[in-house]
């Protein structure tokens, strides 16, 4: 099968054998991918050892075998999902994944559309519904979520999921008109400047404290600002590792909760509500055919080839991309 690999740091075009499912997995006809942070980390810390390494983590395609212990799914299914990190990418025609991580494909979506969506509609969604407790049946309408990152591929799920089904008051940051305007587009009540004075932004709103931080990008960078803007016994949530110690002092008086998202966690130690991430994308796929949630490309980059990769990678790397970028056919 055709492959794009990692080799010695640098993408190329390969081919390799096709994966064999095994247990519980399917084999899916890959037909498109989007491109994610990820991906351009994972080619940074890949062994300079020859050895050619598998990236690709956001998958639309059709099932063509299943595992002797597989039961959600049969061939010919439409699926889409995001993967793991322990196992081979899918930058290739044929990828091989748990069905325990797989959803049916939204119907009213082409595979372009479609392959935007699974990891960060489950990063999204882990983040807002599971870390941060945000009720997604509107418990909480009224309550304040402020978003920073929000013309991002999650920024982009999230403003949508904290708007539509938590009915939350929702602050979202961009730097650009551009991303500003999409950021509006999906459902933002209020869209600030995270290079700025973020607390002053918000007090200028009639937001002097919010209830619930999702930091979609340096939480080093905006801790501080965080730790003013939030609301005694409110609830912060990253998605992005710290690289030095949290000064959690300045949060200690309030009693916030500051806690992580990963949506690799699930997969990466085998939990046992790993099928969770099954329902999941099976309900994000129902709110999208329902017309209540939409998808969040932003650019379609071409066929799946090592030099479309490489230029996705490097406009991640830029940090001015708006929403996703997808790649379709080899």
């Amino acid at each position: 099968m055709k492959a794009i690999a990692v080799i010695n740091g640098a993408l190329h075009d390969v081919n390799l054998p096709e994966p064999q499912p095994q247990g519980r997995d399917l084999v899916v006809k890959v037909e498109a991918i989007s491109v994610n942070p990820v991906d351009y980390k994972q080619r940074q810390g890949a062994a300079h050892d020859g050895e050619p390494q598998l990236l690709g983590w956001d998958v639309a395609g059709t099932v063509s075998a299943v595992g002797p212990q597989a039961s959600l799914f049969k061939v010919g299914d439409a699926v889409y999902y995001a993967g793991s990190v322990v196992r081979p990418g899918a930058n290739s025609e044929f990828h091989a994944v748990d069905e325990r991580i797989v959803g049916r494909k939204p119907a009213s979506l082409n595979a372009e559309q479609a392959a935007a969506l699974p990891l960060t509609s489950i990063t999204a969604w882990e983040a807002l519904f599971e870390r941060l407790g945000v009720s997604r049946s509107g418990a909480d309408e009224g309550k304040s979520v402020l978003i920073i990152g929000g013309a991002g591929g999650v920024g982009s799920i999230a403003i949508q999921l904290a708007k539509k089904l938590a009915r939350l008051t929702v602050v979202a940051t961009a730097s650009r008109p551009a991303s500003s305007q999409w950021c509006t587009a999906l459902g933002a009540d209020h869209v600030i400047d995270h290079h700025g004075d973020m607390p002053a932004q918000l007090a200028a709103l009639g937001l002097a404290q919010v209830d619930y931080i999702l930091c979609l990008n340096d939480i080093d960078l905006h801790f501080a600002a965080m730790a003013t803007a939030i609301a005694p016994q409110g609830k912060i949530c990253a998605i992005v590792r710290n690289e030095r110690p949290l000064p959690m002092d300045l949060v200690f008086a309030k009693s916030v909760t500051v806690v992580f998202e990963m949506m690799f966690t699930r997969s990466m130690f085998g939990t046992a509500d790993m099928i969770e991430q099954h329902h999941l994308l099976n309900e994000v796929a129902a709110l999208v055919d329902a017309g209540v949630l939409q998808t969040t490309v932003g650019e379609s980059g071409g066929k799946i080839d090592a030099a479309n990769l490489a230029r996705a990678h490097a406009a991640l790397e830029a940090g001015s991309t708006i929403g996703k970028i997808v790649l379709s056919g080899f």
